[in-house]
C-alpha cells in the first residue's frame, strides 16, 4: 500500500501530522507493506525567494492581531507539538518561500533518503536554532540526510532542477482536491486530511488495507488542524 502526504516544512500541522502518522503507522499490522511517499505543496508560493520575516511578526500582519495575540497562537500550536515529543521553538523561527527546499527534497526522494532529510528540515525549522531559507543550511542538512554536498548545492544553484517535480505534486494536490495540509492519499482511495490523531491513522489505514478494490477517494475522519492555501493554520480551541 502507498500513503502519500503533501506537505510544507513552513507547516506545523505537516510537522506535528507527520508525527501522529508514524505513531498510527507503528501500530498498523502491516506497516512493512507500506510505502510513504512525501509530496510538495508550497504554503507561500507567492513570496519571493529570499523574503523572511519572522514567524510571529507574520501572524500579527497576516490576521491583524497584536504580537502578543501572534505568540499566543504560536504557544497553542507548541503545546501540541510538545504533546507528541516534538521541539517547538516560538520565538526567531523565520518564514519565507519553500520552493527550494521541495525541489532539494526531491532530489533525496531520487537518492532513497527523502524521509531522512524532511525530518532533518522539519527539525531545523521548528526546533532549531538553523533557518531552512538559507541555502548553505540546506546543505548541511541534505548531508546530515545522507546526500552528497556538492550535488545538493549544484541543485539549489539550478532553479529548474527538480522543478517540474514540484509542480506536478501540486497539480496532482489540487486535483484532487486538497486546498491545506497535511493532506494523506492511502493508495489513492483515502484522503485524509489536517493532524488528525494517530488512532485516525490506524483505523484509515487498516480500513484501506481491507478494501483495496475502491476506486473513488474517500475521505476519513473529520476536520483535524491544517494549513491552507492562504498561510493560514488552524489551532484547536481546547
Amino acid at each position: 500500500m502507498r500513503v502519500e502526504i503533501w506537505s510544507d516544512i513552513a507547516c506545523p500541522w505537516c510537522y506535528i501530522g507527520k508525527a501522529r502518522f508514524e505513531k498510527g503507522l507503528a501500530e498498523f499490522a502491516h506497516r512493512d507493506e507500506v510505502e510513504v511517499v512525501h509530496r510538495s505543496f508550497e504554503l507561500d508560493p507567492s513570496r519571493a525567494k529570499g523574503d523572511t520575516a519572522l514567524v510571529i511578526d507574520m501572524l500579527a500582519e497576516k490576521y491583524g492581531r497584536s504580537r502578543e495575540e501572534a505568540a499566543a497562537m504560536e504557544a497553542n500550536v507548541a503545546a501540541n507539538a510538545q504533546s507528541e515529543g516534538l521541539g517547538y521553538r516560538t520565538e526567531g523561527r523565520d518564514h519565507g518561500n519553500t520552493f527550494d527546499i521541495h525541489r532539494l527534497l526531491h532530489l533525496a526522494k531520487a537518492r532513497g533518503r527523502q524521509d531522512e532529510l524532511l525530518t532533518l528540515a522539519y527539525r531545523a525549522n521548528f526546533a532549531e536554532e538553523r533557518s531552512v531559507f538559507d541555502a548553505e543550511v540546506l546543505v548541511v542538512l541534505a548531508e546530515e540526510a545522507g546526500l552528497d554536498a556538492d550535488e545538493a548545492r549544484a541543485v539549489l544553484a539550478d532553479p529548474e532542477a527538480y522543478a517540474e517535480d514540484v509542480r506536478t505534486d501540486e497539480r496532482e494536490a489540487a486535483e484532487l482536491g486538497a486546498n491545506a495540509v497535511p493532506f494523506f492519499v492511502l493508495d489513492r482511495r483515502y484522503g485524509i486530511s489536517g493532524g488528525q490523531p494517530s488512532e485516525v491513522f490506524v483505523q484509515a489505514l487498516e480500513q484501506a488495507w481491507k478494501d483495496r478494490p475502491a476506486t473513488a477517494l474517500t475521505t476519513v475522519g473529520g476536520d483535524a488542524a491544517a494549513c491552507d492555501t492562504d498561510g493560514a493554520c488552524e489551532v484547536p480551541q481546547s
